[in-house]
């Protein structure tokens, strides 16, 4: 599998970076939370950002859909999925599309969540690409795969902007077969 050349991660990696804003203690005491909003609205950085996600995406072979999870995600898989010419395909949390409906329930670290896409909306083969904005615990990114898989998909990688290195999410992806890049990780 094609990895990002140095000069393409530090590149990336330094958009994502400085098109971030933290704050601490949200949403609650302990937590850093990385907003990407300023990425989103600054076009030469978004779209520099997505052009180069899109080169290696490119050079691995390519996708027919870009699957994106609820909310952030949408955002990433739009861009990407137009870049790419590829169709787009959200993944979304629960009770937000009508029947018939496939979902998958997964944990996490305070319960439990469901995700859904319509039936039948990628067929048997198809390759999908992932994406979201960041990266935890993993239980989101591999329950997104799982649904998918289940539909016969083939996930050809996925991608965030940002991964939290210290919660292990990219071990639970590789784990579960999931192949995965991101943008920055600390």
């Amino acid at each position: 599998m094609t990895q990002l050349s140095t000069t393409r991660a530090l590149e990336l990696e330094e958009l994502v970076r400085t098109h971030c804003h933290e704050t601490p203690d949200f949403p609650v005491p302990g937590v850093l939370f990385r907003d990407f909003t300023k990425l989103f609205a600054t076009g030469p950085a978004f779209t520099k950002v997505v052009d180069l996600m899109c080169e290696v995406i490119e050079e691995e072979g390519g996708v027919e859909t870009v699957a994106g999870i609820e909310a952030r995600g949408f955002l990433l898989c739009a861009a990407v999925g137009y870049r790419l010419g590829a169709g787009v395909l959200p993944i979304r949390k629960a009770g937000k599309l009508p029947s018939p409906t496939v979902t998958q329930t997964y944990s996490l670290e305070y319960g439990e969540a469901t995700i859904e896409v319509r039936a039948g909306s990628v067929r048997p083969g198809q390759r999908v690409l992932l994406i979201d904005d960041v990266l935890a615990t993993g239980g989101t990114m591999v329950a997104a795969a799982s649904l998918l898989r289940g539909l016969g998909a083939q996930i050809v990688d996925s991608w965030v902007l940002f991964e939290i290195e210290a919660l292990g999410g990219a071990k639970i992806l590789r784990d579960n077969d999931v192949p995965f890049k991101a943008a920055w990780t600390a």
